[in-house]
């Protein structure tokens, strides 16, 4: 893993992103497929908003996603291994490149067929906090005419990602636009973002 943290690094302080594979291995990947919260998601996901608190809204226009926000005191084992390994690249990050990350806010989430989610930042305006925006895909057997890639904008080029299972994409918040191409079937990821500050699960 010290690998993988260390290409991280390396990209971000190069280019301001970072795609690494088997962040997750396939057998790590598998176990989180298996809970329920995933299996019976449509029981108790929920539409994912734009913006933050008395601003947020649901716009289908611009996002089409469905969330659960994880707790990490009240997460399985099969889901802590993710949020551990996070942990530890967030520290090996700090040391690295003098960040001062303290924390992470993660979500499930579930990319019904059909749907994406327009070009924005994930860095809201009136909230800073938000440093570096980690998604880890869960998409086994995935193939490029799914659809579904995560469509980075860089300054002189557009860079596309498969969003296939145990793919971790790692970038800076505040910096790079990126937009969700329509998926052709079911995508499924953990997303997150690496805080300058505790977190608030509430979302």
């Amino acid at each position: 893993m010290e690998q993988h943290f260390e290409a991280i690094a390396d990209g971000l302080a190069e280019r301001g992103f970072a795609i690494v594979n088997n962040f997750l291995t396939p057998a790590e990947v598998s176990a989180i497929l298996q809970l329920d919260s995933f299996i019976n998601h449509a029981a108790s996901f929920r539409k994912a908003g734009i913006g933050k608190s008395q601003e947020k809204q649901i716009n289908e226009a611009v996002r089409g996603d469905y969330i659960q926000w994880i707790d990490k005191s009240t997460a399985p084992p099969e889901l802590l291994v993710y949020l551990d390994r996070l942990h530890e690249l967030a520290l090996f990050l700090n040391r690295s490149l003098f960040l001062s990350l303290k924390d992470a806010e993660v979500h499930m989430t579930v990319y019904p067929a059909g749907t994406f989610y327009k070009r924005h930042l994930d860095q809201f305006r009136k909230d800073d906090h938000r440093i570096l925006s980690v998604i880890c895909y869960l998409n086994e057997n995935w193939t490029e005419s799914d659809g579904g890639q995560l469509r980075l904008y860089l300054d002189d080029e557009n860079l596309d990602v498969q969003p296939t299972a145990g793919t971790l994409v790692c970038f800076r918040s505040d910096q790079l636009e990126h937009e969700v191409l329509p998926a052709r079937r079911q995508r499924l990821s953990l997303t997150g973002w690496m805080l300058d500050r505790f977190a608030d699960i509430a979302g």
